[in-house]
């Protein structure tokens, strides 16, 4: 186990996480739990898992408990529109009780490709509909009668959750883009998942999500900045070729979210400073993935994504944790088992 000097741990107040495999193309799942348990020994703050059209989420984030002892498990995130607040509060109270609570529960609307096309489910104000899964899943978790009127939800008859979960205060993350949903999750929420949020503008999410505890009543920094960054860890002697062909694997996610899911994210980096570099993206795309890809910017990757050695990498996180970062979540490392496990014991020491 490792421990960071009085030095450090005072000047790195962020907690590292990592994402623990891509629900779009999923690895093998063995090499996956490995991994995480490997993460686990560590001592890394935590590990999330999302979900698309692939592996169910929450069988997995048992394995995942399962094979783990400290380290947090987050679901991030589960879609507020194929789950009912119900199902979503006894899963994730269920997992809090059997992890010993280490469970974290990561929501959000995910798009309407998936809601309607994947789920048969209408994708409609995600907003008011995020704000009511929120507010009955805390009812359930406190052991309340499940007396709720809302926009979506009319619950009449009392029902109460038949088990005592460990925690009432189960800590729910947000993934929010758009400047009223992170807001609203400065209203309700622990903790906000954005994705290629620019490095230069923690500040600004900052503000938003204050400004929303503002109108709570909640204290400034209720709400905790957790990032999905896309990451590429590079052993110390990496050579210039093979840190290129890094950063090109780094900008083709950015590529395809920018240009292939929705507004979402073009919106978003536009709104940031990023036009120039979005429209380029978008104009490669008429000529195909390769064009896409080599339009994504050393400016716009540096923004968004980590690639470089683990003292690289950690000197990074210095900076963008001065920024405003809590609690950054990286890409956990692709290949043999054994090489990773390098990888994030040098990460590790690079962090003490």
């Amino acid at each position: 186990m490792f421990r960071m000097s009085e030095t450090h741990a005072a000047r790195r107040q962020y907690r590292v996480g990592f994402v623990a495999d891509s629900p779009n193309f999923p690895a093998a799942w063995n090499d996956v739990v490995e991994k995480v348990r490997i993460a686990d020994e560590l001592g890394f703050d935590s590990v999330w898992l999302g979900e698309s059209w692939g592996y169910e989420l929450f069988t997995s984030l048992a394995d995942l408990v399962r094979a783990t002892q400290r380290i947090k498990i987050g679901a991030g995130i589960a879609n507020i529109y194929s789950r009912s607040p119900a199902v979503l509060a006894s899963s994730a109270a269920t997992l809090d009780e059997r992890s010993g609570g280490r469970f974290l529960l990561g929501l959000g609307p995910s798009g309407a490709n998936v809601i309607e096309h994947w789920h048969g489910v209408r994708f409609e104000k995600p907003l008011q509909r995020t704000r009511e899964y929120i507010e009955i899943i805390r009812m359930i978790l406190r052991g309340e009668k499940l007396i709720y009127h809302g926009t979506f939800f009319k619950l009449e008859r009392g029902f109460k959750l038949r088990f005592t979960p460990p925690r009432s205060d189960l800590p729910i993350y947000v993934a929010a883009m758009g400047p009223k949903n992170i807001i609203q999750t400065g209203e309700i929420a622990d903790g906000v998942m954005p994705i290629y949020w620019p490095c230069t503008k923690w500040g600004d999410l900052r503000a938003l999500l204050d400004e929303g505890a503002r109108k709570a009543g909640r204290v400034p920094h209720s709400a905790m900045i957790a990032p999905y960054i896309t990451t590429a860890l590079l052993p110390e002697n990496v050579s210039e070729e093979r840190r290129q062909e890094a950063r090109s694997a780094a900008a083709m996610p950015l590529a395809y979210y920018v240009g292939k899911m929705g507004t979402y994210y073009a919106d978003m980096l536009r709104r940031n400073g990023f036009e120039a570099e979005v429209q380029a993206i978008i104009d490669g795309w008429q000529k195909g993935i390769k064009s896409a890809i080599a339009a994504v910017s050393p400016r716009l990757l540096d923004a968004v994504a980590l690639v470089g050695t683990p003292r690289e990498v950690v000197a990074r996180l210095d900076q963008w944790a001065e920024w405003g970062v809590d609690e950054p979540l990286l890409t956990m490392p692709e290949g043999p088992v054994d090489e990773v496990a390098a990888l994030l014991q040098d990460l590790k020491e690079a962090l003490v």
